[in-house]
């Protein structure tokens, strides 16, 4: 496939560009293209294109690159409309495109949220404090008190135990 694109040549700093028609899946460096159809000097802001050249392998089927088809209408070779060939914001670069999750979605594809009905807003109430009754700290149970309100059944497990006497150190 052709394509018709800008071939950067100059010095470091000095960029001059050559518009080139080529392979698209060759690079042009080393003046492997197919036809120099101009020149852009973005420096100077000189510029000089074969129109003609440039219409003809239009109509053999080459395609432009964005830049190329931006200078082409600039000129007006060509009456489209330009296209944005500014970078990507960083918020742009930061998203995966087409990365599968593991639900099985696709990152790139925007999933909307499901949005629940939202109910008015009702002016507040003031609310009285309820009353609390604070429970008051029981006092510790005596052993003897302790005894007496063990139900029967601990009785009578407590009672098949064996009882180990304790050891004072």
């Amino acid at each position: 496939m052709l394509v018709i694109r800008l071939l950067r040549t100059g010095k470091k700093n000095q960029p001059f560009f050559k518009l080139v028609a080529t392979d698209k899946r060759k690079s042009p460096r080393g003046g492997r293209f197919r036809e120099k159809l101009g020149f852009y000097n973005p420096l100077t802001k000189e510029r000089t294109i074969k129109k003609e050249r440039v219409l003809y392998w239009l109509s053999k089927g080459a395609q432009l690159s964005n830049t190329a088809h931006n200078l082409l209408v600039k000129e007006g070779i060509i009456k489209q409309a330009k296209i944005a060939v500014h970078k990507k914001s960083k918020k742009e670069e930061g998203k995966p495109s087409s990365v599968p999750l593991k639900s099985g979605t696709m990152a790139g594809k925007e999933e909307k949220p499901k949005e629940t009905p939202k109910k008015p807003e009702e002016p507040l109430k003031q609310e009285t404090p309820k009353k609390e009754t604070l429970a008051k700290p029981e006092e510790p149970l005596k052993k003897e008190e302790a005894k007496q309100e063990k139900p029967a059944d601990i009785k009578k497990q407590e009672a098949q135990k064996p009882k180990t006497p304790n050891k004072e150190e």
